[in-house]
């Protein structure tokens, strides 16, 4: 038995004594800190210093004592994990009556009644609407319910006027009216928000108050017999305000369901404002009066300041500098012309047509240009839809009527030959016939009418023997390349001449040996008169 360590006496209930000279009950430290962490230690004294009245044994001691048992009898048993350390804020946490510890308290009492509690006591407030009306409650009952009604201005009846939309807010909780401006995107007005603040709106004056001073003074019920309501804001009535006649013509969903509760209107429908554009007017061009293209003709009709006609940009850059080349002669009743010969230049590029009659000399007829560029219409077309004359439209035997002359197509160049046979799904089977049977019956006779040409003009003869003996003596040029189509780009008539100065001007920018004997003697033989020369002979000499 443990006896007391001061008295002597055993540690039994009425044995044990407190001691009366202690003065000291100070608690040992239980709270360290290792490493930045808090620990819990064990305490080794009792309060005041005493010592502790308990075995000293580890913890981990008195675990292993509890969990010995016999084992010579039962044998060895089986190791019970242990149990998890629940800490007592744990345990006990949201836990408030006594009952789990043995402890039973008295039944709930009623609370002891604190005089100043109920001094400060008053008895609830009664309040009693009134009969008339009553702003409050309109304030409280349809605070932030507006009404919104979509209506128009149409002031077109007055000069420089027009038809504007407006949006017209009715404030449920005090009665007032807004009206607010719709602009658009590049309408070309000031961003003006609002044409009327927010107010109330008289409807009806007292007859004193017609000369009220509105603009300075505030109208109050004094000076206004009736106000506007929501009752006078109906969709398909006009309504005036600020000496403008508004229509309205829809309003928002809320607005309907309000006037069907309060008003019993439900046929609120929506109207349809715009207004019928007029029919466009067919634009009748004035009848064609024979000057320029029809197309350049039209563009007067459609601005005051006439643009050129647009053009195909991609059929100019693909047919650039090709023309197509034909014979022609004159259809005529006239005697002297039935010699006259014409070369036609069709320009793919732009689909125009130029006529050029080489000058023959002793003839008694100036040659030169005979039509500059212009698209030819063909005879049977009508003035509101011209049709041109196409590549198709020329072959051989073919007739071109040009502003009331016919041409009769003679020959073409060797350039058309390819242009049709690349592009046979353009042509007529009668067109290809034609160049067919005209190219067979160049080719049988050709060297005797080359033999018998020689024979009978010696300068034809003197003139290919000059080509030949310069083709052998420049044959390693570098002006051989492009030199034809140098020359056809200054020839805008493709006649096959060019004027003397820029016949020089372009074989100086060629590099071309003027200065050579051979070459001066062909030039020569080239010139014709009135200062051209034919470069159709002179470029075979620079040519494979």
């Amino acid at each position: 038995m443990v006896s007391n360590p001061v008295h002597g006496l055993p540690f039994l209930p009425g044995t044990s004594f407190k001691d009366s000279t202690k003065t000291a009950f100070h608690r040992s430290q239980t709270l360290g800190y290792r490493n930045g962490y808090a620990i819990v230690r064990r305490p080794t004294v009792g309060i005041g210093g005493d010592r502790l009245q308990f075995n000293q044994l580890s913890q981990a001691e008195l675990d292993e004592l509890a969990s010995k048992a016999p084992v010579l009898t039962y044998g060895q048993p089986k190791q019970a994990p242990p149990a998890d350390f629940i800490p007592a804020y744990v345990a006990f946490d949201k836990k408030v009556f006594l009952e789990s510890q043995g402890i039973e308290l008295n039944p709930p009492e009623k609370m002891a009644l604190d005089p100043y509690t109920e001094l400060r006591k008053q008895p609830l407030r009664k309040y009693v609407t009134p009969s008339d009306f009553d702003q409050l409650k309109q304030f409280l009952t349809f605070d932030k319910q507006v009404l919104r009604f979509y209506a128009i201005w149409d002031d077109t009846d007055s000069m420089y006027g027009e038809c504007r939309t407006y949006i017209i807010h009715y404030y449920l909780m005090d009665d007032t009216v807004e009206i607010r401006e719709v602009h658009e995107r590049n309408d070309g007005r000031d961003p003006f928000p609002l044409l009327m603040n927010r107010q109330r709106m008289p409807k009806v004056l007292v007859e004193n108050a017609k000369n009220f001073p509105q603009c300075v003074l505030e109208i109050s019920d004094q000076e206004v017999l009736e106000w506007y309501t929501a009752k006078d804001f109906i969709v398909g009535k006009s309504l005036t305000v600020l000496g403008r006649t508004f229509f309205i013509y829809d309003c928002d969903p809320f607005t309907r369901r309000y006037y069907k509760e309060k008003f019993g209107i439900t046929d609120l429908p929506r109207i349809d404002v715009n207004k019928q554009e007029p029919p466009l007017v067919k634009q009748e061009l004035p009848p064609y009066n024979g000057f320029g293209l029809v197309e350049d003709s039209a563009q007067n009709c459609f601005a005051l300041i006439p643009k050129a006609p647009k053009k195909d940009v991609i059929k100019m850059l693909v047919n650039d500098n090709k023309v197509l080349r034909y014979l022609a002669a004159l259809e005529s009743p006239i005697p002297e012309d039935k010699d006259r010969r014409f070369v036609f230049s069709y320009f793919l590029a732009t689909d125009m047509i130029s006529i050029f009659e080489p000058p023959v000399r002793n003839s008694g007829i100036i040659g030169g240009k005979y039509l500059g560029r212009t698209k030819v219409v063909k005879p049977y077309s009508t003035v509101d839809n011209p049709i041109y004359y196409g590549p198709s439209d020329f072959f051989i035997g073919a007739v071109i009527e040009v502003f009331g002359h016919r041409f009769i197509i003679l020959d073409t160049d060797e350039y058309v030959l390819k242009y049709m046979e690349s592009n046979a799904a353009q042509y007529s089977p009668e067109a290809l016939a034609s160049v067919q049977k005209h190219v067979r019956k160049l080719e049988a006779p050709a060297s005797e009418s080359e033999s018998k040409q020689t024979e009978k003009d010696p300068g034809v003869q003197e003139l290919e023997a000059l080509i030949d003996t310069i083709q052998k003596q420049l044959k390693d040029h570098s002006c051989k390349d492009n030199i034809r189509e140098a020359f056809q780009i200054y020839d805008k008539e493709a006649s096959g001449y060019v004027d003397r100065d820029m016949f020089f001007k372009i074989c100086e920018s060629l590099n071309v040996p003027v200065d050579d004997s051979l070459v001066k003697e062909l030039i020569r033989l080239c010139s014709h008169g009135e200062g051209k020369i034919n470069y159709y002979n002179f470029v075979r000499a620079f040519s494979d």
